[in-house]
């Protein structure tokens, strides 16, 4: 990846406390991993922004770098790579990503 990319993944990232990307947006994702990930940060009532990687293929690749995780949605929290879809479910779950996401958002 080379530094325009990163630079502007990190400047994406910096936007927002939670930050997603995803296929498609929030109001319309594009896959049901996506899907998933909007569903549950909807019900915990969490802001978040999104970027779609269906419409930068340089985001799109550079981010599987950026992370060094092959799979999207990715969410971001604080700047910190928290995980993807069946992570962030796990975390949901077990009560976890409420926990680590009120602490975040509260510093």
């Amino acid at each position: 990846m080379d530094s325009t990319t990163q630079q502007r993944i990190d400047d994406l990232i910096a936007t927002s406390p939670v930050y997603v990307f995803m296929k498609g947006n929030k109001l319309m994702p594009q896959c049901g991993f996506s899907n998933n990930v909007v569903q549950i940060l909807t019900a915990l009532a969490v802001p978040f922004e999104t970027f779609d990687v269906l419409s930068d293929p340089e985001i799109r690749q550079g981010i599987k770098e950026y992370s060094d995780w092959p799979t999207i949605p990715q969410v971001y929290v604080k700047g910190e790579f928290l995980g993807g879809s069946d992570i962030l479910i796990e975390m949901y779950n077990s009560g976890e990503l409420r926990e680590k996401l009120e602490v975040a958002l509260a510093s």
